[in-house]
């Protein structure tokens, strides 16, 4: 094992992760349920459904047995002018569960990828239509992926900086933080009453690498309307949001107006193999559906709907509809509401805020409320060393189990941050 390590360091280039000053990281030998095993003999508890895209615990079998069946019959095959049943049953699957206006499925591999996919598909809407559109309205703290185009409509920060000149030009209006929703709209539409603009992209009422950000939904729907009222693409982000994070099966159920366009990735084969998928509304697909070539979408990926991907992808679908998996979720989101509530007069916590299964807890600092806030380098060792995997965006302690955890080990979990908060109001 310590010779796995050693070519670790030597040869792999981990993601987010300085070359130098770093200590070797636990070599991960199996997974089951909510624990990651070590090869040191540790059992940790992983928090965070391993960056978000584990909903029913690691090696479930379900999804095991899935992509065992299918791995004998097709591994792989070019989806340009072929299909196989695993895809044709997953965009069923995903046409059942998304808002009733989504009307078409288009395959990628991630979530950058989707929302690539998201931002060329609302360009070429107005191209289609010989209408000159090319603005993009976002939200400021936004993050959609790290390929140039999601990079270009997110925030310009310490992920982004070396690609400044390379971006292309993105209107941002404030976050609409509770109190200030009227002036953000008022920004919205004064860039949307210049008729340029092509699409409105956001992540619905949350934005997640940004701090796990919360806002109404009330704010949204008056954002869409007014977009929609005047012409402009609406494009849901739910990489994060969607298959049941937020309470509901995706963000934008707690909406009355619906996006025309929606990306999602990251739970969609319940951690298992990476998919991408972007659903469009009639009207975006109408744009697009004729013969002439020049109007065809010319996007795809050699691994598009690849069928071991969406065979892992209809099996988790098959959980997420069981009653046990919404219990699961009620379970969790009533624990984290408490939770929070309990957290509220803390000297430590400037705001503890829940949204289903999304716990975050933001600790007062004195520094900017920012991923590369100082606090981090003493909040993610802290619970590592108690076998429990929570990796804080900056100074925000956040929670996002997998489905199957119980109360048990959320309260283990719970108990941990509550003595790391007095650990530093201690010091």
């Amino acid at each position: 094992m310590d010779n796995l390590i050693a070519l670790d360091r030597e040869n792999i280039w981990h993601p987010f992760t300085p070359l130098q000053g770093m200590a070797d990281f636990p070599l991960v030998t199996a997974g089951k349920g909510v624990y990651l095993f070590t090869s040191d003999g540790r059992k940790i508890l992983d928090g965070i459904s391993s960056w978000w895209v584990n909903l029913h615990g690691h090696a479930n079998a379900h999804i095991a047995q899935a992509i065992a069946d299918q791995a004998t019959k097709l591994e792989q095959v070019i989806f340009a002018g072929f299909t196989h049943g695993p895809a044709i049953r997953l965009s069923e699957n995903l046409l059942s569960i998304l808002p009733s206006n989504q009307k078409k499925i288009f395959f990628s591999d991630n979530g950058s990828t989707a929302v690539e996919v998201a931002l060329k598909m609302a360009f070429q809407y107005w191209f289609n239509q010989g209408i000159k559109k090319n603005k993009i309205i976002a939200l400021k703290g936004a993050y959609h992926g790290d390929t140039f185009g999601s990079m270009s409509v997110a925030e310009r920060g310490l992920f982004t900086k070396p690609f400044h000149p390379f971006l292309f030009e993105t209107s941002f209006i404030d976050f609409p933080e509770t109190g200030h929703e009227d002036e953000v709209i008022n920004q919205f539409k004064q860039l949307v009453d210049l008729q340029q603009v092509a699409a409105f992209i956001f992540e619905p009422l949350v934005q997640a690498a940004g701090g796990m950000r919360m806002y109404s939904p009330a704010v949204l729907d008056k954002l869409i309307s007014y977009a929609h009222a005047n012409g402009v693409v609406c494009i849901a982000d739910e990489v994060f949001t969607g298959f049941g994070r937020t309470g509901k099966t995706f963000a934008v159920d707690y909406l009355d107006q619906k996006p025309d366009i929606i990306s999602v990735s990251k739970g969609i084969t319940g951690g298992f193999l990476p998919l991408g998928v972007t659903s469009c509304s009639a009207k975006i697909m109408a744009a697009f559906d004729t013969a002439e070539l020049e109007k065809t979408f010319f996007h795809g990926h050699s691994y598009t709907a690849n069928p071991l991907a969406c065979a892992a992808a209809n099996a988790s679908f098959e959980l997420l509809m069981d009653p046990r998996c919404r219990e699961s979720i009620n379970t969790i989101t009533t624990l984290h509401a408490n939770f929070a509530a309990s957290l509220k007069d803390h000297k430590c916590v400037l705001q503890a805020r829940t949204l289903g299964t999304i716990l975050a807890i933001e600790l007062n600092s004195p520094e900017q409320s920012a991923y590369e806030n100082s606090l981090r380098a003493k909040i993610y060792p802290y619970f590592l060393e108690k076998n429990i995997l929570l990796r804080p965006l900056g100074n925000v302690i956040y929670v996002l189990p997998p489905y199957v955890i119980s109360e048990e080990e959320l309260n283990d979990v719970y108990k941990a941050i509550e003595d790391f908060l007095t650990s530093i109001k201690n010091n």
